[in-house]
């Protein structure tokens, strides 16, 4: 707890000072410091400052002061077990427990994209984060706790960044998190193969004053290079401790966190500082920082303590030099004499601007990798070895004018392909056990509501999604590939010309292709995107990214329907969808959103061949995702089905056909009574009437059920598509997820079947479906066109439940959320029009 959330007459003891230099220098020169029993004495009458009692003494903390002071309270000691003997007192009590709480340290990652940030914390937490070779995979942060030498250290893996000015969502939330958090301790990933360029943002970390402890990744392409790094003295030089580390393989992980305990330790005098950890200064010419010095006296002010005990002056000087409009905003809102500030930043930028004939941004730029030059040129000589050669090979293939294309092609063509092909060995694996369990149940358990819910609704409606399990996870398996390996980047390299034709950044394919595992993560990946309308454009066209949850659907109709061409239709399903999603980008980019867009500038990483453990860890992550939903949201929506399918028990129908079926037993009975020939035909006779009575029965329940009335109410709507009832009400169970849509099929097509030991698969009984009454009675349901139909539906229709909270979310706007829906399902409804108008036609 925070010192400011005590309440008068409340006490804690200390356990953390938060904050940087100046302010902890002060706040503990008043006493505050670890391991002190603190009392409220009073709030002011406008509840700021507050007057505490500490060591016998009164002294007053602003509110804002009060917060960054974190103290133990008598309650939470409780919720921690606290046990207080008969010889000590609950202050001793207190500062027991409070010295455990001190015990625990705040670790944030950071750094670039593509440094391997993400599989180191995955090393350290033993979580299982996506890892991808490209910019932009870590959208939000992550958090882990893990323990070691007495110490409990919760982990935080930031966005990737490659800088913290304001240019980018991901790089200001890495500036608030650090400055409003203040992790006790920064861990900067560095890709150990690309120094010059990751040592800009550590320049950064270094004008903010925090406690930084270097990880340089990938340290074996280093030493493979035969490149010579003096890593020690570069350490000495930066002031900061350096640890070379592997993140894919683990290596130097353990080190690490030492290393950042000891940090830890050194803030809090432990134990004495050592020589690495010291703070230093960049040095950007006489010329700024005599601005900069004097826009920090300017800040160094009392009443502008609360802004500069979070923030380093200097890293605020330097950023308003830089014209950072967010820093000027700030500056603006918290600072009391804001107007001298910012024109004292101005008069600077005019001054220096007119001496060096460039923008103040590019000078501060300059001075920083002039200094990192200088550092590397005495603690770096490259090896003889032609760096990253193989990648320029490679790319002169697969990235070229001529075949770059066509290769993309055939690489989502195989993936898609050995999805279907490999995975139908398992599934039927899966499929076989599904039957053999409902088999086993049916035959053991006694005749009961129970036991047709859990056959019919659990077993049934869970497993026929299950079934796909195996292909979700061979398409993870390929995209987690394509990441790892680089070739992700390759592929935003030469979708970009089509991507800025349509309206869209080159970044915006990340989160498309994202978008066939799962909408969701892909909605919240479109914060890399920097401009605003790019990114809303983005978030509108992902729903036609057809998602995992839609597989399912597409292999049990595209195997029933399309056996011999599977992949290939299976391909142009996902093709159509990205078709759309081009022609609606292009629409929007002319109609609505017009704007220039943002220069393209990403990082193509050099190929690396990723590890078995990282892809098959990545696959598993997602399957196990997978499965979860079956046990959670699947399963609920499963049992909710069969329940809307099952009731109501009883109808003025449904007693007719029973008082027929009592009426024929009857007949019958006495038929045989009187029959003194042999009785076997008049038997068979009866059993065939009471079969297709008890076949109508269960037709007739199932129809005037709920989810029978439900589906009649929208069947006029899906009519014109050559959808019934049936599929129609499956659509809507599948607004919730997407894989329902299997499950109400599974569920409804069970009810039909009267014969409980036949193994008929879905996929024979959707072929075998036939229209009862009408015009088109004793027709098949589902023809090809109108299987095509039903699919490209399901491709385009309204994305689930989470899909839209994302957007909402994310957009920070309701009605794009709300016009997502309606402009998902109505290009679904005329796309499913189209394709049954026409393929009528031509058949």
């Amino acid at each position: 707890m925070r010192l400011s959330n005590l309440g008068n007459g409340e006490k804690g003891v200390i356990c953390k000072v938060l904050g940087r230099g100046a302010f902890r220098k002060r706040i503990t020169e008043m006493g505050f410091v670890k391991g002190k029993v603190v009392l409220v004495v009073k709030n002011a009458p406008l509840k700021d400052p507050i007057e505490y009692s500490i060591m016998d003494y009164a002294v007053s903390l602003r509110r804002s002061e009060a917060s960054m002071i974190e103290v133990m309270t008598e309650e939470e000691a409780k919720r921690l077990n606290l046990a207080v003997s008969s010889t000590e007192t609950i202050e001793e009590a207190l500062l027991e427990t409070a010295k455990v709480a001190g015990k625990v340290i705040n670790v944030a990652f950071v750094g670039n994209p593509n440094t391997g940030k993400t599989s180191l914390f995955n090393q350290l937490s033993g979580a299982h984060e996506h890892v991808g070779n490209y910019s932009g995979v870590t959208v939000e942060l992550k958090k882990a706790q893990v323990k070691l030498d007495g110490y409990t250290i919760n982990l935080v893996d930031l966005p990737g960044t490659y800088s913290l000015t304001a240019y980018s969502p991901e790089e200001v939330y890495v500036r608030k998190y650090i400055a409003e958090e203040m992790p006790d301790v920064i861990v900067n990933v560095v890709d150990a193969t690309n120094l010059e360029r990751n040592l800009y943002l550590t320049t950064q970390l270094i004008d903010m004053d925090v406690k930084v402890v270097m990880a340089l990744n990938m340290y074996d392409e280093l030493t493979l290079h035969n490149d010579q790094f003096d890593h020690e003295a570069l350490g000495k030089m930066l002031g900061i401790p350096m640890i070379p580390t592997v993140g894919s393989r683990g290596r130097g992980v353990r080190d690490l966190l030492q290393a950042a305990i000891k940090a830890y330790e050194e803030i809090y005098a432990v134990q004495k500082p050592s020589k690495m950890h010291h703070h230093i200064h960049i040095y950007y010419g006489a010329e700024v920082e005599a601005a900069i010095t004097d826009l920090q006296k300017l800040m160094r002010i009392s009443q502008n303590a609360a802004l500069f005990d979070r923030y380093s002056t200097r890293f605020f000087a330097v950023k308003l030099i830089e014209k950072d409009a967010l820093m000027t905003a700030l500056v603006r809102k918290e600072c009391a004499n804001a107007d001298e500030i910012i024109a004292a930043a101005q008069k600077h930028i005019a001054k220096l601007e007119e001496e060096f004939k460039e923008d103040s941004e590019t000078i501060i730029s300059d001075a920083k990798y002039g200094f990192v030059a200088g550092a590397l040129k005495e603690t770096f000589k490259y090896g003889k070895q032609n760096r990253h050669s193989h990648t320029k090979k490679i790319d002169n293939i697969i990235t070229g004018k001529v075949l770059g294309f066509p290769i993309f092609l055939l690489f989502m063509w195989a993936m898609f392909y050995t999805t279907f092909a490999l995975g139908s060995y398992p599934m039927e694996w899966i499929n076989s056990g599904v039957e053999a369990l409902s088999g086993w149940l049916s035959s053991v358990m006694p005749d009961s509501l129970f036991k047709d819910l859990l056959i019919d609704g659990v077993v049934t409606g869970v497993g026929s999604v299950i079934a796909f399990l195996p292909n979700i996870l061979l398409l993870f398996f390929f995209i987690s590939l394509f990441e790892d390996t680089g070739y992700m980047a390759r592929a935003v390299f030469i979708t970009d010309k089509l991507m800025h034709t349509i309206g869209l950044h080159g970044k915006s394919f990340i989160p498309l292709v994202m978008g066939f595992g799962c909408n969701v993560p892909a909605i919240m990946a479109t914060r890399t995107i920097e401009n605003r309308t790019q990114r809303t454009l983005t978030m509108l066209i992902i729903p036609f990214m057809s998602c995992s949850a839609r597989l399912p659907v597409y292999i049990l109709f595209i195997g029933a329907f399309f056996p011999h061409h599977a992949g290939t239709v299976l391909f142009l399903i996902y093709l159509v969808g990205i078709g759309l999603a081009i022609l609606s980008a292009l629409f929007f980019s002319k109609m609505v959103f017009k704007d220039k867009g943002q220069p393209f500038v990403m990082e193509l990483p050099p190929y690396r061949i990723p590890t078995l453990k990282s892809i098959i860890r990545h696959m598993w992550h997602k399957g196990s995702q997978y499965v979860r939903q079956m046990g959670g949201i699947i399963l609920i929506a499963a049992i909710v089905i069969w329940a809307l399918n099952t009731f109501p028990l009883s109808s003025a129908r449904l007693r007719q056909l029973d008082e027929q079926a009592a009426a024929v037993k009857e007949h019958y009975a006495a038929a045989l009574a009187q029959s003194v020939a042999d009785s076997a035909p008049l038997t068979a006779d009866m059993e065939k009437r009471l079969h297709d009575i008890a076949v109508a029965r269960n037709n007739t329940q199932h129809e005037y059920s709920y989810l029978g009335q439900l589906g009649h109410a929208i069947e006029p709507l899906m009519r014109p598509l050559g959808f019934d009832w049936k599929m129609s009400v499956s659509l809507l169970t599948g607004v919730v997820a997407k894989e329902t849509v299997v499950s109400t099929l599974g569920i409804i097509y069970q009810a039909d079947d009267d014969d409980e030991g036949d193994a008929a698969s879905l996929k024979q009984r959707l072929r075998d479906e036939r229209y009862r009454s009408g015009a088109k009675a004793g027709q098949p349901i589902f023809s090809d066109v109108t299987a095509v139909a039903f699919l490209v539906f399901i491709l385009l229709y309204l994305p689930c439940i989470a899909a839209i909270a994302a957007i909402r979310r994310e957009s920070g706007n309701r009605w794009i959320s709300a016009f997502a829906i309606i402009y998902t399902t109505l290009v679904a409804w005329l796309a499913a029009f189209a394709v049954q108008q026409i393929g009528t036609w031509l058949t």
